[in-house]
């Protein structure tokens, strides 16, 4: 995040009918998956999934679920240290609001915008590095990988990108975006579920002006629409029955998706080989605030999910601003191809209002708790301004529902 003023774009006006009809169907939402089923890791030969070594696995419907930005400011390290009673960082009972919705999900993919530090050498903004228990405490919550190309990847420079690359490692949480050597930095995170084998790539729009290491130009990957296209190219030859992208794009503090996400997205959910789109889903971060769901000619685009874990966020005006602790879990179902050769496609889709309490150090998960009746006045404020900016380019129309 930046804390520069600078003037603040109008937001788009929400949609007062949708909004007022997801509120009302809050308390008999549902979607859950019944049972999470452990995703596998993908055979690294880059051949289809498959079992007892010959025939492909049965293929059944799976549930992905995917959150914004993880960003650790002073205070959250703080609380953090407070919840781990004296010793260390747990930062699993800031989580414990979602963690139903994440674990249940066959496959569930945060974004890890930080770097972890080593040796209590912890800090927040402007120059992140965080503990790295909150690796663990992503793994016990449920998450199976990371975006972790940001505009804060180099805040700490290569050795800041190992370090959380290697936590990440540890717990067990693939990872995308950024990478220690060249090799890695080729490769997507791969998982599988359902029987399909799901290819992820992220990517970031810049690094706050810190240059690329000339010896590592690779250390993080830049958004750029041709390398994007030919990366997912590359995935899909390699075996992926599902490709998802991670962006870290935007503009911070504006709830109306901008021009470039616009022009990004269009191009990139166009890219086809063979008349098979060559990217199924697009996940965004950065801006800190919700942003709109849209399907654009056939595939979902999350602009973006907002902030999951953040201090009490400060905008460009200089003051504190609620909207930085709103977002969402995006939660869609993919169901098998209907024949051979074509894509396997989203026939859910849900999003799972959430909201950082800063007083307590807890996310919450807003549709649960007001469905339980234990809602106070902010979760009702909260869930109404996530649900406007959701639902903001028309999602609803297109079958996007409220989700707990």
């Amino acid at each position: 995040m930046s804390s520069t003023p600078r003037p603040r774009r109008g937001r788009r006006p929400g949609r007062a009918a949708l909004v007022c009809a997801a509120l009302a169907a809050v308390a008999c939402a549902a979607g859950c998956a019944a049972e999470r089923t452990p995703p596998r890791a993908a055979p690294p030969s880059g051949q289809a999934p498959s079992a007892a070594g010959g025939a492909r696995a049965a293929e059944r419907p799976f549930t992905l679920a995917a959150s914004g930005d993880v960003l650790p400011h002073a205070s959250v390290i703080q609380q953090a240290a407070a919840d781990a009673g004296g010793t260390g960082y747990d930062f699993r009972p800031m989580l414990a609001g979602v963690a139903p919705v994440v674990s249940r999900a066959d496959l569930a993919i945060c974004h890890m915008e930080t770097v972890y530090g080593a040796n209590g050498d912890y800090s927040g903004y402007p120059s992140f590095k965080s503990p790295p228990e909150i690796a663990e405490a992503l793994a016990a919550t449920g998450y199976d990988s990371c975006s972790t190309a940001s505009n804060h990847t180099l805040d700490d420079g290569a050795p800041g990108i190992a370090r959380t690359l290697d936590a990440l490692d540890r717990a067990g949480v693939a990872h995308a975006g950024s990478a220690r050597t060249e090799r890695e930095a080729g490769r997507p995170a791969w998982l599988s579920a359902g029987g399909a084998k799901v290819a992820q790539l992220a990517y970031t729009y810049g690094t706050n002006d810190i240059p690329l290491p000339e010896d590592r130009p690779w250390s993080v990957a830049l958004i750029d629409e041709q390398r994007i296209v030919d990366d997912a190219r590359a995935a899909r030859r390699a075996g992926a029955d599902v490709v998802v992208v991670s962006l870290h794009w935007g503009t911070e503090w504006q709830n109306a998706v901008d021009e470039q996400q616009l022009s990004l997205g269009r191009a990139l959910t166009a890219a086809a080989t063979d008349g098979r789109p060559d990217i199924d889903l697009l996940l965004g971060t950065h801006a800190h605030v919700p942003q709109a769901y849209e399907k654009v000619g056939g595939t979902w685009v999350v602009y973006g999910m907002g902030d999951q874990i953040a201090g009490a966020m400060i905008n460009y005006e200089g003051v504190q601003d609620p909207r930085g602790n709103q977002g969402s879990i995006a939660r869609f179902t993919f169901s098998p191809p209907a024949k051979p050769g074509a894509r396997w496609e989203v026939t859910r889709a849900e999003y799972v209002p959430q909201w950082m309490d800063t007083a307590a150090g807890r996310v919450v998960n807003l549709s649960d708790v007001i469905a339980k009746g234990s809602a106070r006045p902010e979760h009702h404020t909260a869930l109404a301004a996530v649900t406007s900016a959701v639902l903001g380019r028309g999602a609803a129309e297109d079958g996007l529902v409220m989700g707990r």
